[in-house]
């Protein structure tokens, strides 16, 4: 290994040392806070404690492995930016290819310890982490419950304590518990006892709960309205009353490990490999099993008996040559027909909900297998991905230290990050394929990676114009006038001016016929010729004996038709590109409408303000066929009516013919 090689490593991996600590020691304090209700006033013991925060540690380095990468690349690279090393380096020949060389496999080599800390590491931590609280949870059931304060237990229960005692808290007095029989239902059962004792096993989850001498209320539920109002309920007192509950669901331990044995963040990409295998087997053995359900169901005639008697309807029809089947029935039999049909019908539609709702629940199950999955390997890419962005930004920003740097790392993670998260919920839901949900952040910042490595390579600094995306909303508020597009081409003032023989445009306009001039002038704005050179052929024109005035007597200083229709397709070309722009937005919003009902209402906006400049760009379109004597473009009400979702289409088709009848003018 070269000293320069050396020099780079040692840099970076200080940098870096540092960075990883300091930025691991903040994500762990602030993840603690999740389950500090766990933690604190439960008489846990230090070693305890400190196994809790061990096992949960390993959980954070998927998130601090690669946000210290790119924090430390920007860091260094800016760094010898800034103190002119790369430019001494490249003076001997150094390129910053070549610089990041020996950093690359550096960073395959971290990419590849986090894929093995990801798929090893972190599950059996997470493994020993459940079931570790599990373990307290049994050994001390109590300590799930604070005092003098109502404890969540999952969705069914809340439990409230006076007061604790016993060993592990296992006695308690003042017991008063609210169960719900849903998680979207109001209390509909109150229970009060003087005295409870919490017990458990190790062989089991199941937690009970002996409550002694109290009474338990509970709601009545009751179909006619003036009792509903009376709000009726039943109570009865008890000496002992007998509670299981689930371990899993205290403090919403385990909420999304429901399953210790089988959860998916507990599982290496073999053992994920092997689940996903037999679960989408199930799957699909479940999907057949349904359709093979809706078809028996759906098919009445599929016994002998019945099928006969179909035959015998069948004949009947054909010879009254009716198609109203009710019309061979009694009339005392046909409400009962329709009845009865309705009846399967609303049957088919209940069992098609119940076995969509099954097959979506499930489907969401494997998904969330997948996405532990491909997060995994994503894990490897990301260290790789936001190298290649510190190292080139560092290079470029040149800043080094702890203020740009750690603006930019921010604005990249959090885009990393938000991406990832909610491509990740929209996969859990099925809304798109795991591997693009878990893979969107990379997705998104994979090409600012390119960009940013191809521009330092070069030695390019970036330069990006955006005037692509404010002008049209700079036009919103910036309208141009017909009145001073007119006045650019009135008379000018051309005393300061004077002909210079060895200007390239004078020599060439001074060879030129005196018609071909007012050609020039006339037409300046349709040809594209800059407005200095048409004052150079109008003063060429001044020392011929014509004037200004003589040319704007005779129409030959301005072409007010092609004024006008240049005005009304810059207008139009305006309007139009902000309705497109607004369309797209519209289109967008209404697509995330299944995410959330905000972006219907802002789709709903958009829409609205679509409409007004589809509106304002016909109307400019009218005036250009007006001036021009033709009908070119879509018919103005077809437009509005099929303004969405066609716009796009009718969009490209007229700005196809505004070039033509702005090309007809220059023929």
């Amino acid at each position: 290994m070269k000293i320069i090689d050396k020099y780079l490593l040692k840099s970076f991996l200080i940098t870096f040392a540092s960075v990883f600590v300091i930025l691991f020691f903040i994500f762990v304090l602030q993840s603690i806070w999740l389950f500090i209700a766990e933690l604190a006033g439960k008489d846990l013991d230090f070693i305890t404690i400190s196994k809790f925060i061990l096992y949960f540690m390993p959980t954070m380095v998927p998130l601090v492995l690669p946000l210290s990468i790119l924090l430390a690349s920007i860091m260094t690279f800016g760094s010898m930016a800034e103190n002119y090393e790369f430019a001494a380096m490249k003076s001997g020949g150094i390129s910053l290819k070549r610089a990041m060389k020996v950093l690359v496999y550096c960073t395959l080599v971290m990419s590849l310890i986090g894929f093995l800390f990801s798929n090893n590491i972190i599950p059996e931590a997470q493994y020993r982490f459940i079931n570790l609280r599990k373990s307290i949870l049994q050994t001390k059931p109590a300590m799930a419950i604070g005092e003098g304060q109502f404890n969540k237990i999952g969705s069914a229960f809340n439990i409230k304590v006076e007061k604790k005692s016993g060993e592990n808290g296992e006695f308690l007095e003042g017991v008063t518990m609210h169960i719900k029989k849903n998680e979207y239902a109001p209390v509909s059962t109150v229970i009060r006892a003087k005295k409870g004792v919490l017990k458990s096993d190790d062989t089991t989850n199941l937690l009970q709960l002996d409550l002694l001498d109290g009474y338990y209320y509970e709601d009545v539920q009751t179909q006619k309205l003036e009792d509903k109002q009376k709000m009726p309920f039943a109570k009865s007192s008890f000496k002992k009353y007998t509670i299981n509950i689930d371990l899993a669901k205290l403090n919403n331990a385990g909420s999304d490990n429901a399953e210790i044995i089988n959860a998916h963040n507990m599982l290496t990409m073999s053992e994920l490999n092997i689940m996903l295998d037999s679960m989408e087997k199930s799957f699909k053995k479940d999907v057949i099993s349904y359709s093979e359900n809706l078809d028996s169901k759906s098919n009445p005639f599929s016994d002998q008996p019945v099928n006969n008697q179909l035959n015998k309807i069948k004949t009947v029809v054909n010879k009254t040559q009716d198609n109203n089947l009710l019309d061979l029935f009694s009339a005392d039999r046909k409400p009962i027909i329709k009845d009865i049909a309705m009846s399967q019908v609303n049957n088919a539609i209940f069992t098609l909900d119940g076995y969509s709702f099954d097959l979506q629940t499930k489907r969401n199950f494997i998904n969330d297998y997948w996405i532990s999955f491909y997060d995994k390997i994503i894990v490897a890419y990301a260290c790789l991905l936001m190298f290649f962005i510190g190292a080139p930004l560092g290079a470029i920003i040149r800043k080094g230290g702890l203020g740009l740097p750690i603006v930019f790392a921010i604005l990249i993670f959090i885009t990393f990050n938000f991406a990832n998260t909610f491509g990740k919920k929209l996969a859990g839901q099925d809304g798109i394929h795991p591997f693009l949900g878990v893979a969107a952040g990379s997705l998104i910042l994979t090409p600012l990676a390119i960009f940013l490595t191809k521009r330092a390579t070069n030695d390019q600094n970036v330069t990006i114009n955006l005037d692509w995306l404010f002008e049209p909303i700079k036009n919103l508020f910036v309208k141009s006038s017909l009145d001073n597009l007119k006045a650019n081409y009135a008379i000018a003032s051309l005393d300061a001016m004077s002909i210079n023989t060895d200007d390239i445009d004078y020599k060439d306009l001074l060879q030129k016929e005196t018609n071909v001039l007012i050609e020039i002038v006339k037409n300046a704005l349709q040809f594209g010729y800059p407005e200095l050179y048409r004052k150079k052929a109008l003063k060429i024109l001044e020392t011929r004996g014509i004037t200004q005035d003589e040319l704007l007597l005779e129409n030959n200083l301005i072409d007010l038709e092609y004024i006008e229709i240049y005005y009304q397709t810059q207008e139009y070309k305006r309007t139009s590109k902000v309705a497109l722009l607004l369309f797209i937005l519209t289109f967008i919003f209404a697509v995330l409408v299944k995410v959330k009902i905000f972006f219907g209402l802002l789709a709903g906006i958009l829409l609205i303000m679509t409409y007004l400049f589809i509106y304002k760009s016909t109307e400019h379109a009218s005036e250009i066929e007006r001036i021009n004597n033709k009908n070119t473009f879509i018919n103005k009400v077809l437009t509005l009516v099929g303004g969405f979702p066609f716009y796009i289409f009718f969009y490209f088709y007229n700005q196809s013919k505004i070039k033509e009848i702005l090309a007809e003018y220059k023929k």
